[in-house]
């Protein structure tokens, strides 16, 4: 991952170009370090990724069995919360696939610029995993409880025509013109007031914030533990990297 800083603005560039800037746990913790620091160098962020590709989903071959305390995505879900309650406004800038994590990562940035290239899915359900709760709260957020349970459980893609108007998407230019309106936009950001912005952004996070009670919690972490550890779960990914259907027997 790229770290740079133009002027007031933070750009983060995903970059694992050989496999369209998928996430493995060396950018997630680079990502999640780079945030971390964001509030102190910058007052806006702008998250983008390299070569045509915004972020094509997690590294299947990471996501293996949960262990007795932990599960396969932890780290990145971590990290998206960290975006997600940043006190600094961010960009997604979206060119060309934003799968799975990609999808998320544009989810918990507070707006998203896409190319005309622009490409959303969300493959859990071929993959034979749950996705996180805070996951699909942020897509029941942008889209709608309808709209979500379609993208999840069909894992259809949306070109950026359809992102656009489900809600995916706030704009959409074509080529050059995106990238150039994503750092517009973070530049006009970041010349607001950061203690306003910083507690109007608080202010929305708890508002929308899902209500579990500790025991829905626990018991929706089990349910994804179970479908990591799956028959299937280990089906989707060998299906998804052989390029075949897969062919789930619901163990």
């Amino acid at each position: 991952m790229h770290v740079e800083e133009r002027d007031e603005v933070l750009v983060l560039t995903l970059s694992n170009p050989a496999r369209r800037n998928a996430l493995d746990d060396e950018q997630v913790a680079r990502l999640d370090e780079a945030l971390a620091s964001a509030p102190g160098r910058a007052r806006a962020v702008l998250l983008q990724g390299e070569a045509g590709a915004f972020c094509s989903g997690y590294d299947l071959n990471l996501l293996s069995a949960p262990t007795a305390d932990r599960l396969p995505d932890d780290a990145l879900m971590v990290c998206l919360e960290r975006l997600e309650a940043l006190p600094l406004p961010s960009v997604a800038l979206v060119r060309g696939a934003a799968f799975g994590a990609g999808f998320d990562l544009a989810a918990a940035c507070d707006f998203r610029v896409g190319g005309e290239d622009a490409l959303f899915s969300m493959p859990p359900a071929r993959l034979g995993i749950v996705y996180s709760p805070a996951g699909l709260t942020r897509a029941v957020r942008l889209v709608g409880v309808a709209r979500a349970k379609h993208l999840f459980l069909t894992g259809r893609r949306l070109d950026a025509r359809e992102a656009l108007a489900w809600g995916l998407l706030d704009e959409c230019l074509p080529g050059d013109e995106a990238d150039a309106r994503a750092l517009e936009l973070c530049r006009t950001l970041a010349a607001q007031a950061p203690l306003a912005v910083a507690g109007m952004k608080e202010a929305f996070r708890l508002l929308t914030r899902p209500a579990l009670s500790e025991e829905e919690t626990s018991r929706l972490r089990e349910v994804r533990a179970r479908a990591f550890a799956s028959e299937d779960a280990r089906e989707g990914r060998a299906a998804f990297l052989e390029k075949r259907p897969p062919r789930f027997r619901g163990q």
